[in-house]
């Protein structure tokens, strides 16, 4: 294994949970948006967007397997896909609101914000701890360098 195996793994989280708090975001600022996408003549409101990520490389038991005979490779993890969320929308009375159907209800985006939060919250904590990682792998590295000195 290399000795910058740590970071790559590392380095690959930090990007795949900034990726996750941007989608976050987006979701977040668009909680209110009634006109998303323009779909079979109509405007649809938005729909909340999800992050999925997947091991950089083999799979869990593969991974295992070679470790076990200690020739693997840093894994890591990447975003595969970003897909819509398929829950259904929120219905809300406003018969005043320029997008109210013929009965008065809107059609809001399928964002719960308080949700949305607590997966901000997830996505910065696991950011945090792959920074203090980061920082754990170049402080053994110091350490191991320290030890030609004495």
């Amino acid at each position: 294994m290399k000795l910058s195996t740590g970071f790559d793994i590392s380095a690959s989280a930090l990007t795949a949970q900034r990726m996750r708090m941007d989608v976050i975001s987006s979701n977040i600022a668009n909680a209110e948006t009634t006109r998303g996408s323009f779909v079979n003549g109509k405007f649809e409101p938005y729909k909340r967007k999800l992050v999925v990520l997947e091991p950089n490389g083999q799979s869990f038991s593969n991974v295992l397997a070679n470790e076990m005979g200690r020739n693997g490779t840093a894994q890591g993890v990447k975003v595969s896909r970003i897909q819509e969320d398929q829950s259904p929308n929120k219905l809300v009375f406003n018969p005043t609101h320029p997008d109210a159907d013929e009965n008065g209800y809107v059609h809001m985006p399928n964002v719960d914000v308080a949700k949305e939060m607590v997966d901000m919250i997830a996505a910065s904590r696991a950011y945090e701890a792959n920074v203090t990682a980061i920082n754990a792998t170049k402080s053994m590295f110091m350490k191991a360098l320290e030890i030609g000195r004495a």
